[in-house]
């Protein structure tokens, strides 16, 4: 089980609800919930934090997100698995 090391709610509240407030954008946009889960593991990455890295990329896989795409996002612009949108939309993550 990993360890929550910081209540970001507690030592941040309205960057939590920045955080929030775009999901609730992103959510309205018109990028589909599995290419929204690809955005929030590469985000995940980068931060370092394996708790999200482990939920998001189950949430990937349960919207139907390839194995192998899941393995390459770390090296996304080196791989031939994502489309000109998923480019885009990654390099904005």
């Amino acid at each position: 089980m990993m360890e929550i090391r910081l209540d970001y709610g507690l030592v941040s509240p309205n960057g939590i609800r920045s955080l929030r407030d775009l999901e609730t954008y992103l959510h309205g946009s018109d990028l589909k919930p599995a290419l929204l889960e690809l955005v929030k593991l590469r985000a995940s990455i980068l931060n370092g934090c394996a708790f999200c890295i482990d939920m998001h990329s189950k949430e990937a896989r349960a919207r139907g997100e390839m194995e192998q795409r899941l393995y390459g996002l770390a090296a996304w612009r080196e791989t031939p698995f994502f489309s000109e949108r998923k480019c885009a939309v990654l390099a904005w993550t």
